[in-house]
């Protein structure tokens, strides 16, 4: 297994994306799509493994984040992240597996649907969410929601940012080498460490992410993209999988139900020993789980 990857540089309407491609690009093209606040870096051993596999991988940053450029105009709106999704997968040879976790999944799981993107369905051979479904619990939601949205001047040091990331998830091995966290984090000339994203993401306002609307049924406060998922989802009819970590406060058992409720024939299985952040707490079973289901949907095709 080799972990070369190549850098990518994809013009993607206002904004140009940064990925890195594992394997042979004649081979079928699987697209992976971080969660908010994350880089594409998250994705580099599934990468690696998957590309060993035969498949041709593709690890973006998603538009305001890591490498990639920042919007101007601060679109950071969910149909925004989809219209990026479409936008790349629409440029590749064929039609990609969409591989999302968190924002990442939904982003993709609105492209399949179509609706949320200014033209056709993505016509993805199937649908994989990590630690995502078209309901969330709201307790969970808005303590990452509380997390994001309270570091946003940064750190005084890498140590001060690993532990107030040990703080919100004490389950989690505190990182032996800090160099890591240089992939989510950038030095301001200040001397300050802030996040490797644009804090505009989160801001609240009329093209953040983090936009409340009231709710149809009950006018409370709710995300407007946790509306537009609900709504999406329904159309769907590509082969679907939830990738769920077993101690997640965002996916619950409710959550897995949900989705079935709205996408009958998708299918589940769960991580034991891993948070919503799947990929790095059990990255051995999560990658081994997602080469394997891959393997099946080739067989089958």
């Amino acid at each position: 297994m080799s972990g070369t990857s190549e850098r990518l540089v994809l013009p993607c309407g206002e904004v140009s994306l940064v990925g890195d491609a594992w394997g042979d690009p004649a081979a079928p093209p699987v697209l992976l799509l971080h969660g908010a606040g994350q880089t594409r870096h998250s994705w580099r051993t599934t990468g690696s493994v998957l590309a060993a596999a035969g498949w041709h991988v593709i690890a973006l940053d998603l538009r305001g984040h890591g490498d990639s450029e920042r919007s101007a105009a601060g679109d950071y709106r969910l149909s925004d992240f989809t219209g990026d999704v479409a936008e790349v997968s629409g440029a590749l040879p064929a039609p990609p597996v969409l591989v999302g976790a968190s924002l990442g999944g939904l982003a993709a799981l609105s492209a399949v649907a179509g609706p949320a993107v200014a033209g056709p369905a993505v016509p993805a051979p199937a649908l994989v969410l990590v630690d995502i479904s078209v309901r969330v619990e709201p307790e969970g939601s808005n303590r990452i929601r509380r997390f994001m949205t309270a570091h946003t001047n940064g750190f005084p040091s890498l140590e001060a940012a690993a532990a107030a990331i040990t703080a919100f998830d004490p389950r989690r091995t505190p990182p032996a080498n800090l160099n890591g966290l240089r992939k989510n984090l950038r030095w301001r000339p200040d001397g300050r460490w802030v996040w490797h994203w644009d804090p505009r993401i989160m801001d609240g306002g009329p093209h953040s992410l983090n936009r409340l609307v009231p709710h149809p049924g009950t006018g409370e406060p709710t995300l407007a993209h946790h509306l537009e998922v609900a709504q999406a989802a329904p159309s769907i009819t590509v082969p679907t999988l939830l990738i769920r970590g077993l101690r997640s406060e965002l996916v619950s058992d409710r959550s897995v139900q949900a989705l079935r409720e709205v996408i009958p024939h998708a299918t589940h299985l769960d991580v034991a020993d891993a948070g919503h952040m799947i990929v790095g707490d059990r990255n051995d079973v999560f990658t081994a789980s997602l080469v394997s289901y891959l393997g099946h949907l080739r067989a089958e095709a």
